[in-house]
C-alpha cells in the first residue's frame, strides 16, 4: 500500500498575515535606518559646526592677535612714562659709572665724552631760606628732606618720581642702596644726611657727585628733579670763603647746559629783582625759553599787596608761566602736618584767594608737577634723535681710544711672554721702517758716506805730512847709516804707513757716526710703537737691550774699519810704483834717472808718489769702509738687534714678566674710564633701543 505525504495548504488568510508581519518588519527596518541616518547626520551636522565654530575661534584669535599687534607696538612705544623712565635709568647708570657732568671723574675723565650733560633734567635752583624743599616736599607729599640752618644741600639730589597703582605701599630707593626699600620717610632724611657726610664730611663743604633717590608712590606724577645747593651771598661760620662761589659755579655747571630746565624758586615775599635764582636764569637763559618761574610764600605777603604781576607774567615775563605755592608754615612743620592736608589747603588758598582765585587752576604744587612732568616728556622726545647720535659717536670715539690703549695684560705667563715678544716684535717693524725708509731717519746713514767721511779724508793733512822738509826727513832716517843704493824703498814705506794711519781717524769717525744715529732710530722707535707706549718698564728694558747690541755691532764694525786700514799698510799696490819710472821715461825727461838722489827734486818726486799712492788709497777706503760700517750696524742690527733680549726674556719666570708688563698708572686709569663710560655709551643705547619710537 502506497503512502503519499505532502505539505498541509495554507490557507490564504494566513498568508496576507505572513505578508503584512514581513511588511512591518521590513517597515520597521527602514524606520531604524532612517532614525541612525538622521542621528549620524545630526552628529555629523554639529561634528561640522563646533569644527567651524572652532576654525572661526581660531580665526578670530589670529585676527585678535594680528590686530593687536599694532596695539603692542603702540604700548611700547615711547610713552610719556616710559620717556621719563628711561632717562631715569642713563641718569642712574651715569652715577654708578662715574659721569654726572662738570669734572667728574677728575684729571683722567676730563677729556671723556659726557652723557649726563646731554640728558634732559630739571633742576631746582634758589637761594637759601626761598623755600626749595618745601617746594620739592609739597610736590612729593611727604617730609623726606634734612632741614636746618645754613647750607643744608651740599650734594646735587637726583630725585626720580615713579607713579605706582593707587593702594600700592609708598617707598623709597637710594642707588647706592638698591636692595633696600626705604617706606620711613624720616629714615629717607636721615640716610640723605648720612651719605652727604660720608662724601663732605661733617664740614660745610659741598661736592659734585650726585646722590640718587627714587621714590614710588601714587601720589606723585613721573617727574625727575636735581635739588642743587641753595645759593648764599655770605660763608657763615665754618664755611671757607670760597663756598658762596663754590655754590654757584656748581649750580651754573647744571643751569648752562642746553638740555637743563630750570625750576627757579623766588619767595614772593621778596623783590623779585633780587632774586639769586631769577638773577642766574636770566644770565644762562635770557629769552626765558628753559626757565619757570615758582613763587613760593604767597601767603606771607603784607597785607594789601599781591603778586598778579609777576605770576601773569608782567613783572618778568618768561616763556612758561609762572606758578605759585604756599609752603606749610614753620608751625606746621614742627606740628608734622600730613602734606596730603597741605596740598588740600593750598587749593584752598587759591580758590578763595580774591587776588589768585582766577589763577587757582594753574597754581599750586600739584599743577606745578604736572607742568614740569608734560614739559620735560616733550623736551626728552625731542632731544632723543640728538642723545643717540651723541651715543653712538662716542661709542666708535671710545672703542678706537680702547684699541690705541690696548686691552688688559693677562695674567697668564705664557700669554704675558707672547705679549712682550709681540711688542719687540711692534718696536722692530717700526725700526725696520726707519732704516728702510718708510719713516725718516735711515737717510742720514747714507748722509754720513756721502758727506761726512769723503769731508774728512778730504781734511787729513797730508800736505803736512808729505811736505819736502817731512820727506827728506823721512827718507834720509829711514836709510840708516848707510844710504839706499837705487831707491828709497824703506823711506816710501814709512812715508806710506805715516799717511795711511792717518785713515784711522775717519773710519773709527764713520762708526761712531752711524751707531748715534742708529741709537737715535732706537730712541724714536721705541716713542712711536703704539703698543709700548703703556709699558715704560718694558719700553726701558728693549732700549737698553737695543743699545747693548748697538754697542757690540761698533766694536766689530770698528775692528772691522780698522782692519781695512791695516789691510792697505800690511801690502802696498807694487805695480802703481813700476809703472813710475816708466811714465817718467815717456814723459821725455832723460835727465831724471841721473839726477841727484839727495837733491830738492829728487824729494818732491817721492813725495809726489806718495800722495799718488795715497789717493788711490783713499778712493779705495772710501768705497770699502760704508759697506764694512752697514754690514757690521745696519745690517747686523736690522737681523739681531734684539736677539740677546729674547733669550734672557725667555728665561724669565711670571713675576718678572709681569714686571716687565707694568703698565704706566696713569694709563691705567684711562682705560679703566674710558671702559666704564664705554659701558655706559651702551648700556644707554640698549636702554634706547628696548624702546619702539613713534613715527
Amino acid at each position: 500500500m502506497t503512502h503519499t505525504f505532502s505539505l498541509p495548504q495554507i490557507p490564504n488568510n494566513r498568508n496576507k498575515t505572513r505578508k503584512a508581519k514581513i511588511a512591518l518588519f521590513i517597515f520597521l527596518l527602514y524606520l531604524l535606518s532612517v532614525t541612525f541616518t538622521s542621528c549620524f547626520l545630526v552628529s555629523l551636522l554639529r561634528s561640522i559646526s563646533n569644527s567651524k565654530t572652532i576654525s572661526t575661534t581660531s580665526l578670530q584669535k589670529h585676527l585678535a592677535v594680528t590686530e593687536e599687534k599694532p596695539k603692542v607696538s603702540s604700548s611700547q612705544m615711547a610713552t610719556m612714562e616710559s620717556l621719563i623712565s628711561l632717562v631715569n635709568r642713563i641718569q642712574r647708570a651715569c652715577t654708578i659709572l662715574g659721569d654726572y657732568g662738570g669734572d667728574s671723574g677728575g684729571a683722567a675723565a676730563a677729556s671723556l665724552p659726557t652723557l649726563w650733560e646731554s640728558l634732559p633734567s630739571v633742576a631746582v635752583v634758589g637761594g637759601q631760606s626761598s623755600g626749595k624743599s618745601s617746594v620739592l616736599e609739597s610736590i612729593v607729599g611727604r617730609d623726606f628732606l634734612p632741614r636746618g640752618s645754613g647750607i643744608v644741600t651740599r650734594r646735587p639730589l637726583v630725585l626720580q618720581l615713579h607713579k605706582t597703582e593707587p593702594g600700592i605701599t609708598e617707598y623709597a630707593e637710594f642707588l647706592h642702596k638698591q636692595r633696600e626699600r626705604f617706606t620711613d620717610f624720616a629714615m629717607v632724611r636721615k640716610e640723605i644726611q648720612d651719605e652727604t657726610d660720608k662724601i663732605t664730611g661733617k664740614s660745610k663743604q659741598i661736592s659734585p657727585v650726585p646722590i640718587h633717590l627714587s621714590i614710588y608712590s601714587p601720589n606723585v606724577v613721573n617727574l625727575t628733579l636735581i635739588d642743587l645747593p641753595g645759593l648764599t651771598k655770605v660763608a657763615v661760620e665754618g664755611q671757607p670763603e670760597s663756598i658762596v662761589k663754590d655754590i654757584e659755579n656748581m649750580v651754573r655747571l647744571y643751569v648752562e647746559k642746553p638740555n637743563c630746565i630750570i625750576l627757579a624758586i623766588t619767595p614772593a615775599n621778596q623783590d623779585i629783582a633780587t632774586s639769586d635764582a631769577i638773577k642766574l636764569a636770566r644770565e644762562v637763559d635770557p629769552a626765558g625759553e628753559r626757565t619757570f618761574g615758582v613763587l613760593t610764600k604767597l601767603d606771607l605777603m603784607d597785607k594789601g599787596t599781591n603778586a598778579q604781576d609777576v605770576l601773569e607774567g608782567r613783572a618778568y615775563p618768561l616763556q612758561h608761566p609762572w606758578v605759585g605755592i604756599v609752603n606749610r608754615s614753620q608751625a606746621d612743620i614742627n606740628k608734622n602736618v600730613d602734606m596730603i592736608a597741605a596740598r588740600q589747603r593750598e587749593r584752598e588758598f587759591f580758590s578763595t584767594s580774591p587776588d589768585y582765585g582766577h589763577l587757582a587752576g594753574r597754581m599750586g604744587s600739584e599743577y606745578l608737577a604736572k607742568l614740569l612732568s608734560k614739559h620735560l616728556e616733550s623736551v626728552i622726545k625731542t632731544r632723543i634723535p640728538g642723545i643717540t647720535s651723541l651715543i653712538n659717536r662716542s661709542i666708535d670715539d671710545l672703542e678706537s681710544e680702547l684699541d690705541d690703549l690696548g686691552r688688559p695684560v693677562a695674567i697668564d705667563a705664557g700669554a704675558q711672554l707672547y705679549t712682550i715678544l709681540e711688542l719687540c716684535r711692534a718696536f722692530d717693524r717700526v725700526f725696520k721702517e726707519h732704516l728702510d725708509g718708510g719713516r725718516p731717519g735711515g737717510g742720514r746713514i747714507y748722509g754720513v758716506f756721502d758727506y761726512q767721511l769723503p769731508t774728512a779724508l778730504r781734511k787729513l793733512p797730508f800736505d803736512r805730512h808729505l811736505s819736502l822738509q817731512n820727506v827728506r826727513k823721512v827718507v834720509s832716517e829711514a836709510d840708516g847709516y848707510q844710504p839706499h843704493l837705487i831707491a828709497p824703498e824703506q823711506g816710501y814705506r814709512r812715508l806710506i804707513d805715516g799717511a795711511l794711519n792717518y785713515f784711522r781717524g775717519p773710519a773709527e769717525a764713520s762708526v761712531d757716526a752711524v751707531h748715534s744715529i742708529l741709537k737715535e732710530i732706537v730712541r724714536r722707535s721705541i716713542g712711536e710703537t703704539q703698543e709700548l707706549k703703556r709699558f715704560p718698564t718694558l719700553q726701558a728694558e728693549i732700549a737698553s737691550a737695543a743699545y747693548d747690541a748697538l754697542e757690540r755691532f761698533r766694536e766689530d764694525s770698528k775692528k772691522t774699519t780698522l782692519r781695512l786700514v791695516e789691510m792697505e799698510s800690511s801690502y802696498l799696490t807694487a805695480d802703481f810704483f813700476r809703472k813710475l819710472p816708466l811714465e817718467a821715461e815717456k814723459g821725455g825727461d832723460p835727465t831724471v834717472s841721473n839726477v841727484d838722489r839727495y837733491a830738492e827734486g829728487h824729494f818732491r818726486r817721492i813725495g809726489s808718489n806718495v800722495s799718488s799712492y795715497v789717493g788711490m788709497v783713499s778712493q779705495t777706503l772710501r768705497n770699502s769702509i760704508p759697506k764694512a760700517v752697514v754690514h757690521c750696524q745696519v745690517k747686523e742690527a736690522k737681523r739681531s738687534l734684539l736677539d740677546h733680549f729674547y733669550t734672557q726674556v725667555g728665561k724669565k719666570e711670571g713675576k718678572q714678566l709681569a714686571a716687565l708688563l707694568d703698565e704706566d698708572p696713569a694709563l691705567m686709569e684711562r682705560r679703566q674710564k674710558c671702559a666704564r663710560r664705554l659701558e655706559l655709551y651702551k648700556n644707554a643705547r640698549d636702554e634706547i633701543d628696548s624702546v619702539s619710537w613713534a613715527a
